[in-house]
């Protein structure tokens, strides 16, 4: 089952590339300036992994406070889409499934934005391990998504797996599964993680670990 519905959220996320924007963000200045302020917040420098960047709102504002930017995604569409968004910087792109992406480079900051809640309770432990040996000494993990009390406006179609519809009416199961703070930092101390989760406004939540 989880197999099925990871291989449907790659093709959701495929499919809705060129509408992505516009649904997960509405107007793109308001948003372009508030993921500026976040990320001079969380200030990602040196060496960047960006997992699932999607079409690369966020590597725009990462780009230029990095060293380096190693930006993944496995939709080739949504990276296409990044790749002439992102013209300055030391970035590169690659589409690769997160899941089985092991670069042999180190990083001093792994970062993703609404990707943790599309990981599965039984892949959670393995990606968390697999984050550790992708940071140098002293690195960090950074990520950004959506707190609980959001929950209400996906619907769900079982535990953690909801339905999204696309503009032309398809519609993908995909994992979802929404973050309490306090649970998640309690979560990651059992896996030997310090971390802090923090809300920004009303539907997002931001998160470091080490």
């Amino acid at each position: 089952m989880t197999d099925d519905v990871l291989a449907e959220q790659i093709g959701y996320y495929r499919s809705r590339a060129a509408e992505y924007d516009a649904t997960a963000y509405g107007e793109i200045g308001p948003a372009r300036a508030r993921i500026a302020r976040i990320v001079g917040r969380m200030a990602p420098r040196g060496r960047v992994l960006e997992l699932a960047c999607g079409t690369g709102l966020w590597t725009e504002a990462i780009a230029p406070v990095a060293d380096f930017v190693l930006a993944v995604d496995a939709a080739p569409e949504a990276i296409a889409i990044a790749r002439e968004r992102v013209g300055g910087g030391a970035v590169e792109f690659r589409v690769a499934d997160v899941f089985g992406f092991a670069p042999a480079e180190r990083f001093d900051v792994v970062f993703f934005s609404a990707w943790l809640s599309h990981v599965p309770a039984d892949r959670f432990d393995g990606f968390w391990a697999g984050l550790r040996d992708l940071l140098a000494d002293g690195g960090r993990v950074l990520f950004v998504d959506e707190p609980a009390d959001v929950s209400a406006k996906e619907a769900f179609v079982g535990d953690a797996v909801v339905e999204r519809r696309l503009n032309d009416g398809r519609t993908y199961r995909i994992v979802k599964w929404f973050i309490e703070p306090a649970a998640l930092v309690e979560r990651l101390r059992g896996l030997g993680w310090t971390a802090t989760v923090e809300r920004d406004g009303d539907d997002w939540v931001l998160g470091e670990a080490r």
